[in-house]
């Protein structure tokens, strides 16, 4: 996948640095996979879309934080987007925007909700 996120401008780079970065510090026993032709990483406990936590998709200005089972999930600080009944999720548009309230919260949830699929909670 290096050299698709060497197609996206150095913003998006950026923000795609800093978001690993912060999800790998966030989910320690996460799984990062990349997937070249979506120009998405997935963070995950276990197979399939039942063992994700969350995903980075990449575009060209900026980068949508994917909750799976996001719709379920309380969003106090009203910063998950997408009409999606079951996937929402944040966009990013600076290393900035991780820090708002409520995203660890949303990361923390789907964590907890991805553990209780995989009878791991």
């Amino acid at each position: 996948m290096k050299r698709g996120i060497d197609e996206y401008p150095e913003n998006v780079r950026k923000i795609a640095r800093h978001a690993r970065g912060v999800l790998r510090k966030w989910l320690p026993r996460a799984k990062e996979t990349k997937d070249t032709p979506a120009r998405m990483f997935a963070y995950a406990y276990g197979p399939g879309y039942r063992g994700v936590v969350c995903t980075l998709i990449l575009s060209k200005t900026g980068i949508k934080l994917g909750i799976p089972w996001g719709a379920s999930f309380p969003d106090t600080h009203k910063v998950l987007r997408g009409a999606g009944k079951v996937h929402r999720h944040v966009p990013l548009t600076s290393i900035e925007d991780l820090q708002q309230p409520g995203i660890r919260e949303l990361v923390a949830a789907a964590s907890a909700a991805c553990n209780e699929r995989l009878g791991q909670a």
